[in-house]
């Protein structure tokens, strides 16, 4: 079991961290938001965090998850995002939603070099990739970036126009939308006999489908990784899995990636997480990836 680390962000920052909040630097802009795995003493002040904030959320009375976001000065409701490395120029639009989130997850950089570096060592021409669960689709723009053929499915209409919104920010075209329950495509998928070089799932603890479809990730999953075995080309190919669900240990991963994919070499799996400047590690949810590339 390893922990991982994004290896460089020019446009993030998670300055402290502490209190069930967190404090980031997207671009220009800082943010405070709630952190549930936060458990410690922030490393600065409340007076601190309040004179650096450009946009605090707060939690309504009567909701876990959603809320509002109180800004300050010329704080913009929109904004770009940027992730560059030698081989990835990645662009996204950022906004503050209702349910804290602004469009991107900063942990995931080191599963979008991942993607880039094992996608452009296969030896095929077009490889192609699908990306379940893909939210506002930076995978999928690292995976288009590497090569691929690239199918997007979310079950948020709004969702996927954020994605094509970041797929021509990015400069690049051709990918293939799909609005619908995950689990129903691939369902779907396997009964067609469809076959993919890559699979990127980042499912959440609980969701809804497009038609009202139920998703729970303990009742759910282990079907659904059940199928996507049989989804995955049996020679040049990678698997990634992300989970942030706080009763999801890493082990729980590993023995659902063994019941259904076998012993694989080169099998990851793990922790993600980001240090802030005061080097207390945020643990940000669990991961999984294999491939029979050598990267």
């Amino acid at each position: 079991m390893i922990l991982l680390t994004p290896e460089q962000h020019t446009d993030y920052q998670l300055i402290d961290s502490g209190g069930f909040e967190k404090l980031e630097r997207f671009g220009p802009y800082i943010l405070s938001r709630p952190e549930p795995q936060a458990i410690w003493d922030k490393s600065l002040s409340e007076d601190e965090w309040d004179e650096r904030s450009n946009a605090v959320f707060k939690k309504d009375k009567n909701s876990q998850e959603k809320g509002q976001w109180v800004t300050k000065g010329d704080m913009p409701e929109k904004w770009i995002f940027q992730y560059r490395t030698k081989e990835l120029h990645l662009r996204s639009k950022l906004a503050l939603t209702s349910f804290k989130h602004v469009g991107v997850f900063p942990e995931q950089a080191t599963n979008w070099d991942f993607i880039a570096r094992t996608l452009k060592q296969m030896p095929e021409e077009k490889p192609n990739v699908l990306n379940l669960f893909a939210y506002t689709g930076i995978a999928s723009l690292a995976a288009k970036t590497a090569g691929a053929d690239v199918t997007h499915v979310d079950s948020v209409k709004q969702v996927i126009n954020w994605s094509r919104e970041n797929m021509e920010l990015s400069g690049l075209n051709n990918i293939r939308w799909v609005v619908e329950d995950a689990l129903k495509f691939v369902q779907r998928e396997v009964r067609r006999g469809n076959k993919y070089n890559g699979l990127i799932l980042d499912p959440p603890a609980y969701g809804r489908g497009p038609e009202g479809e139920k998703w729970l990730l303990e009742e759910n999953l282990n079907d659904l990784l059940r199928l996507c075995a049989q989804l995955l080309k049996e020679k040049n190919f990678f698997f990634i899995i992300n989970l942030y669900s706080l009763g999801f240990s890493a082990l729980i991963v590993e023995n659902l990636i063994k019941a259904h994919f076998g012993t694989q070499i080169n099998h990851e799996f793990g922790e993600l997480y980001i240090s802030d400047s005061f080097d207390k590690k945020l643990p940000l949810g669990v991961f999984s990836r294999f491939s029979d590339q050598n990267v």
